[in-house]
């Protein structure tokens, strides 16, 4: 058996040369493989301690996927504009870290497409080597970069067109429960931007010909380390239950799938103090 005890993070992913994900859970100062202990038993236990990923001020609740309340109500990354970019009041003067978003928010960013159990229109600010860890996160196992715009405030104002027509949500019950039926990302591209073409021009007029450039990109498929999909969803809340335990069945997303069809957001837990075992 061994034992790793920590705080934990989000965790990490990137993929190999076949875009199959790789993850690693951060756990106090050790990364823990995660795709090889697929098939494992695995037990975790809550050891009631929360510290805020951002201040590492202990805290007796998480905001936000790991923030205390102070940070929560005074960070940049944690304002509403964050989930929805086209509300970005940067120009107002009332960001709340100027700084920090002139080095964030003012930088090209990339409106999507993912298939992750149904398709969704999304934004993401890296792709590296045709991959977007958001992708990853999102369990899409196909994704296709479709516009590169010159800011998040345009990056919102774009994914809004599309929103009148493509969904922007990724139902994680959909994402978990099978592998989804390949879509032609490409045929849907061209029809959506010949949806979209007249509010995208009216923008362009607006912000300039260099806010908003379509990106010719072929579509990816991404694989995820998944022994066995649940044929139910029945979701873990670690705060009631303070422990689980079963063999790991697989990850996708940032969750993890156990027998009995039980699954859990690991991405829900970063900042808890956890004790995780392997078999």
């Amino acid at each position: 058996m061994t034992v790793y005890q920590g705080t934990i993070r989000k965790m990490r992913v990137s993929t190999d040369t076949n875009h199959l994900a790789q993850y690693q859970l951060p756990v106090g100062d050790q990364l823990v493989d995660m795709n090889n202990l697929i098939g494992h038993h695995i037990n975790v236990s809550f050891n009631d301690q929360i510290h805020c990923v951002h201040c590492q001020t202990k805290t007796k609740k998480s905001f936000n996927q790991g923030y205390c309340y102070r940070c929560l109500i005074s960070l940049a990354q944690c304002d509403s504009c964050i989930i929805k970019p086209e509300l970005c009041h940067y120009d107002a003067g009332t960001c709340r870290e100027p700084q920090w978003g002139e080095e964030n928010c003012f930088a090209d960013h990339f409106v999507y497409l993912a298939n992750t159990g149904t398709v969704k229109v999304g934004i993401t600010r890296h792709v590296t080597d045709g991959v977007s860890s958001r992708w990853l996160d999102q369990g899409a196992t196909q994704a296709i970069p479709i516009m590169r715009v010159q800011n998040r405030l345009m990056s919102g104002l774009v994914e809004t067109t599309f929103k009148a027509h493509i969904a922007d949500k990724t139902n994680w019950r959909t994402m978990l429960k099978s592998q989804p039926e390949q879509v032609d990302l490409v045929a849907l591209r061209d029809e959506l931007l010949e949806k979209v073409a007249e509010p995208l021009t009216a923008l362009t007029e607006q912000h300039g010909l260099q806010a908003i450039n379509v990106v010719d990109a072929p579509a990816i498929e991404i694989h995820y380390p998944v022994d066995q999909y649940p044929d139910k969803v029945k979701s873990i809340n670690l705060d009631k239950e303070g422990q689980f335990s079963g063999q790991l069945n697989g990850i996708k997303g940032q969750y993890w799938l156990l027998d009995g069809d039980r699954v859990i957001n690991m991405r829900k837990y970063a900042g808890y103090d956890l004790t995780v075992e392997t078999v």
